[in-house]
């Protein structure tokens, strides 16, 4: 993982990338889901398929964010132009802006609703995050405040109401 920002560029798993998504499948294997969706970017479609998923549906609302002029740099990069600069409270120029971004997060939400059972997504981190935010109600700032790794387990759960039931598992 480079650290740099890959919203519209289409990149391959790396090779330890593709093992995390193998290890994926055993732990996935035996929960029973309604619906799996994926991003339409290659390394979501590949991390679905290596899991045992290579059904899911496309839905670009899981696509990464749009880094606009800051596609390929790093936070690093982008602060030394832009001190404090943080992707949930400044967006990005010529990409998407944090309401942008909470919007589509609500809207994959509304999607996966429509679902009666269990929904699981293959995506990227910062959408990811975002779609937890938006699950809690909650301002997308906290989006900044949840680390998401890489081939991770997350849990968004409903009972009385909306919850982050399990987050960042490996």
């Amino acid at each position: 993982m480079s650290g740099r920002h890959t919203g519209r560029t289409d990149l391959p798993l790396t090779e330890a990338g593709e093992a995390k998504a193998v290890a994926l499948g055993p732990r996935l294997a035996s929960l029973h889901f309604d619906e799996v969706y994926s991003s339409p970017l290659l390394r979501a479609r590949r991390t679905a398929e290596l899991a045992g998923f290579a059904g899911a549906q496309i839905s670009p609302l899981l696509r990464e964010v749009d880094y606009g002029d800051y596609e390929g740099l790093t936070t690093r990069a982008i602060r030394e132009s832009k001190p404090g600069w943080e992707l949930f409270r400044d967006g990005c120029p010529g990409g998407e802006t944090p309401d942008q971004i909470y919007s589509r997060a609500q809207a994959f939400i509304a999607e996966a609703s429509r679902s009666a059972g269990s929904v699981l997504a293959f995506a990227h981190g910062h959408i990811l995050r975002a779609i937890a935010a938006a699950w809690i109600e909650s301002d997308i700032m906290v989006s900044a405040g949840l680390m998401l790794d890489v081939a991770t387990l997350s849990l968004l759960s409903q009972d009385e109401r909306r919850l982050i039931s399990l987050w960042n598992a490996p």
